[in-house]
């Protein structure tokens, strides 16, 4: 099996977003020790590319060209490692945020990988092809619960749906890791004596969430109920020494987690 992550480029958020709710004054230093300066958050995007068993498997499919200018880098991240989007076999959601959907169609609205099989946790399906969901969701989230059931719905005849447990391909499990979305899923990949946790969202960021992982984060649909799955695998991945590729974190978003009493560190590895 072999794993490495794809650039998207990154995103472009304001403090105000990230992190609604907490004291500026405590927020600071936990973002000071990480020499992050004033001004908005630019969290790197990291696409996980798989080849295993003739598969070549794509671990959401980034932002595409409409959602932010300095993210959308996906289909030149998979010319410079070789890959073609025909030789795509199969795209697993963790979510159907923008930066995580968007880039699966093409200018035209046609699939970006034509020959690929797509599959999306059967929780997260359900609430973004819920005809409620747009009414109900935040006002600030409605244009994405609009962009998420387009695509989706474009997709359809194509799509593989699963639920929490499920062996969705050889060596990937399906983890239910609910919060950040109604449905997010995580993949824990084995291979031998070896796993990592394709984390998505699930921590999506590698200052706050880390240092105080039970803070609520303002990306977070559901910021309780995502806090909690936080700490839980937070919890995990440092007692179990399983390693961790997270979407939003940093030097390709590959690493592994360790536990300081209440708090928790993401060391950078680079490598699997």
């Amino acid at each position: 099996m072999q794993v490495q992550t794809l650039s998207d480029g990154h995103l472009t958020l304001p403090r105000s977003l990230l992190f609604a709710g907490l004291e500026p004054g405590a927020v600071a230093p936990i973002l000071q020790a990480q020499n992050i300066g004033p001004g908005p958050i630019q969290p790197p995007i990291n696409v996980t590319l798989m080849r295993h068993q003739g598969r070549v498997v794509l671990f959401d499919t980034g932002s595409g060209p409409a959602f932010q200018a300095s993210a959308g880098r996906l289909n030149a991240s998979l010319d410079a490692a070789g890959v073609a989007e025909e030789e795509v076999s199969h795209v697993v959601f963790t979510h159907c945020h923008p930066d995580h959907l968007w880039g699966v169609l093409d200018d035209f609205d046609d699939p970006l990988f034509p020959n690929a099989s797509y599959l999306v946790g059967q929780v997260e399906w359900d609430y973004w092809f819920n005809p409620d969901t747009a009414s109900t969701i935040s006002a600030d989230r409605a244009s994405m619960a609009v962009g998420a059931h387009r695509r989706l719905a474009l997709l359809a005849e194509r799509v593989r749906r699963f639920a929490d447990g499920e062996e969705i391909l050889p060596g990937v499990g399906a983890l239910a890791t609910f919060g950040h979305t109604p449905g997010h899923m995580s993949f824990q990949l084995r291979a031998g004596g070896d796993s990592v946790l394709i984390g998505g969202d699930a921590i999506g960021n590698s200052h706050v969430s880390f240092a105080e992982p039970s803070w609520p984060i303002g990306t977070d649909q559901d910021a309780v109920a995502a806090a909690q799955t936080r700490l839980r695998l937070l919890d995990m991945l440092a007692h179990e020494k399983i390693q961790l590729i997270g979407y939003h974190l940093p030097n390709g978003g590959l690493g592994r987690v360790e536990r300081s009493d209440s708090r928790f560190r993401f060391i950078s590895d680079g490598s699997i």
